[in-house]
């Protein structure tokens, strides 16, 4: 589950990560009082979406000539009138896609002198099984470049997955970014609680771009991005109220009224899958034919006839699927049930495009009968790789 900026540093507070001070604001006359209440000359008011790129990103109602995503203002009067060019308005960045995202929430944020930027960033090393720290002197910038064309600048560093971070590694990381004296102390302080945040609030990811180290010599954090894992979410019932449904899609939010894992993408393929990693496999057999899924769903594995017939309705809502892929291994979920939950579905929601169905595991035989003696229009594959052209070809050939 994504959250905003303003809620990540609320986390970061809890832990003692220094922030700067400021406020969440959904209209311009409340932008324009809480310039006034940060106590600073220049403020920075900052669009509040899910996505990254803010800063380089622009409202498609103006332009390049207008505001952008993330701006530093000098002058206090001129915030209401820029808040009002930002809230309500389509900021599109290079996460978003041509799209864009509209803008409902604004963090007005105060001021302050940066003398130098870093990166900082936890996840989850699927190597080592524990919390890694990576942190770069290159701040501000898109941490992908810098790989890319920089990498002997991003250290890393695993983090033990009961006590986190050690002191001595912290300082060795803060050393490594070229702080000194107070502002290695702090910002090996600060490192050493931003892994804090990433374990206490069960995060798959927390990212701190830009760190900074002020022309006073403190450092802090000047944004935050958490990405907090789903799985983790009963251990925290206060975090679940951070979830944004504005910033999901129409069918995102159906999705979790019916406990399905869904996500929407830019294809014309529509899929449903049981299990995440079997969802991944088949749509980069997609991709691999040369199609492009629409979207990941994944039904699960305990999945009622009213589940999936919820799925389907989720796919078919979206005006670009051409044709449907459905790739269940039965295993806690039987085939003879999911054919009947896709049988009932089609015939509800009155399906037209085309169904390509490949299905293997408990009761598959009978589950192969109730679709082909259903009538319906039913493409079958044995495998997941001719399921996948079957589709594709289904759906207009290559895209």
């Amino acid at each position: 589950m994504n959250i905003h900026e303003y809620q990540a540093k609320e986390l970061f507070r809890r832990v003692g990560i220094p922030t700067l001070r400021g406020e969440m604001v959904e209209s311009a006359a409340a932008a324009a009082a809480a310039a006034k209440r940060m106590g600073t000359p220049v403020v920075v008011v900052k669009s509040q979406i899910h996505a990254g790129g803010r800063g380089k990103g622009r409202f498609k109602e103006h332009g390049p000539s207008g505001p952008g995503g993330v701006n530093v203002v000098k002058d206090l009067g001129q915030v209401e009138a820029l808040a009002g060019k930002m809230l309500g308005h389509t900021l599109v960045t290079k996460q978003t896609g041509p799209a864009g995202t509209k803008v409902h929430k604004l963090f007005v944020e105060a001021g302050c002198e940066i003398a130098h930027e870093y990166y900082a960033a936890v996840t989850l090393s699927r190597e080592t099984h524990s919390p890694v720290l990576m942190v770069s002197p290159a701040g501000g910038m898109d941490i992908e470049e810098v790989a890319e064309k920089h990498p002997e600048q991003i250290f890393t560093q695993a983090a033990d997955p009961l006590f986190g971070l050690h002191g001595y590694q912290a300082r060795h990381l803060a050393s490594q970014l070229g702080l000194t004296g107070e502002g290695l102390k702090e910002g090996a302080d600060l490192l050493v609680k931003l892994v804090r945040v990433f374990t206490d609030f069960d995060c798959s990811m927390v990212e701190l771009n830009p760190m900074v180290l002020t022309k006073q010599g403190h450092v802090l954090a000047l944004d935050a991005k958490i990405v907090l894992d789903d799985n983790g979410l009963a251990r925290h019932p206060d975090l679940v109220p951070l979830r944004d449904p504005q910033e999901e899609t129409a069918e995102e939010r159906e999705a979790k009224e019916h406990d399905l894992t869904y996500i929407s993408l830019a294809g014309n393929i529509g899929c449903m899958v049981n299990g995440a990693g079997l969802a991944m496999a088949t749509m980069d057999m997609i991709k691999h034919s040369g199609g492009a899924p629409a979207n990941f769903l994944d039904v699960g594995g305990g999945a009622s006839e009213d589940k999936i017939t919820a799925a389907f309705k989720i796919i078919v809502s979206d005006p670009d699927v051409k044709a449907i892929l459905v790739n269940i291994f039965g295993g806690i979920l039987r085939c003879d049930l999911l054919a009947q939950g896709v049988v009932a579905a089609a015939r509800t929601l009155e399906l037209k495009v085309p169904l390509v169905v490949r299905l293997e595991g408990t009761n598959v035989e009978q589950g192969r009968k109730i679709l082909e003696q259903s009538g319906l229009k039913i493409t079958f594959a044995p495998t997941l790789a001719e399921a996948a052209q079957k589709a594709v070809a289904a759906a207009g050939g290559a895209k």
